[in-house]
């Protein structure tokens, strides 16, 4: 034992069954759910984000969803601080916390900390947004592919705050991010994580991802993106840019069909889910699993890691 807190620490890429996992092993040890989702920390965005349903945050308390506006300016950082105090609550009524997510930085944020050294520099980060004004978004990525082909590969062209961010932080360092994040790695934070890493063959994940994609339009993702902007939200807002998001508001804009928009949001989740899964592997300490074939195999783990909690 590292003497630090244990957790557990359900990760993979999006679809692959991690809420429905994560409810059953809550209710098998006794524990409390902490959201590791970028989106579900935004009211009103539900559907899009599939955040766990009333019923299912009833069942299990969750922690990290709900937080923020979607104009208010969330970081990884208060992720991490928000996740901290929930953490510590859990633990505090004697109960197992679980971290549950695909965002790979808010979980790093939260178990590790961030790459220090790295605070934004107004001045650069001014040059880089007159570049993008001046020659749109290709070119940054462009360069970013030149000066940081890993972090590129793992950034959705659309991410103009992620590409920037990578961009800024070459400039200040003469380092890729990449760089400073592979130094800074996943050890040596305040908490001793457990890891469950969920994954399925492509095919399976693939059909389960387009599976959500059908599901969020009957459910209504359109109207509840026309509900965002009648409150007053902008669709050029960055959370309002993210997967399913993007391309409602795109339909709602007039600037594609329906189907055009559901067939580009398939295609772009099914990159999003590779790239978290590049994001996952660069922790050799995460073993992975199959949610739909080895559901035994990963309810073992969960119980010889917090042993005390078996005769649940």
């Amino acid at each position: 034992m590292s003497g630090r807190p244990r957790v557990l620490a359900i990760v993979g890429p999006t679809a692959v069954g991690k809420t429905a996992l994560a409810l059953d092993l809550a209710e098998t040890l006794g524990g409390e759910i902490v959201s590791a989702d970028s989106i579900q920390v935004f009211r009103g965005m539900d559907i899009g984000s599939a955040k766990p349903t009333p019923e299912e945050r009833e069942r299990v308390p969750h922690f990290g969803i709900d937080v923020a506006e979607p104009d208010e300016p969330f970081s990884a950082g208060r992720y991490a601080a928000l996740a901290a105090d929930a953490i510590e609550s859990i633990r505090g009524r004697g109960r197992i916390p679980l971290i549950v997510g695909g965002s790979g930085l808010y979980i790093r944020a939260l178990l590790t900390g961030l790459a220090s050294g790295l605070d934004p520099d107004p001045e650069i980060r001014l040059r880089i947004a007159e570049r993008l004004a001046r020659e749109g978004v290709g070119a940054i990525r462009r360069r970013l592919e030149e000066v940081d082909p890993q972090t590129a590969a793992r950034i959705h062209e659309g991410d103009v705050y992620r590409l920037t961010r990578a961009i800024e932080v070459h400039e200040m360092t003469g380092r890729p991010l990449s760089e400073h994040q592979a130094a800074h790695g996943w050890r040596g934070g305040r908490y001793d994580p457990v890891w469950i890493g969920l994954t399925e063959e492509k095919p399976v994940l693939v059909a389960r991802i387009e599976a959500r994609c059908d599901e969020m339009i009957a459910r209504g993702l359109r109207d509840e993106v026309q509900g965002l902007m009648a409150r007053g939200f902008h669709l050029d807002l960055r959370p309002l840019r993210s997967l399913g998001y993007k391309q409602m508001g795109d339909v709602l804009r007039g600037a594609c069909a329906l189907e055009e928009a559901v067939a580009e949001m398939k295609k772009a989740t099914r990159r999003y889910a590779k790239r978290q899964l590049t994001w996952f592997r660069a922790n050799a300490d995460i073993p992975w699993f199959s949610p739909s074939r080895a559901r035994e195999a990963i309810r073992r783990r969960a119980l010889q890691a917090f042993p005390e909690r078996g005769d649940r």
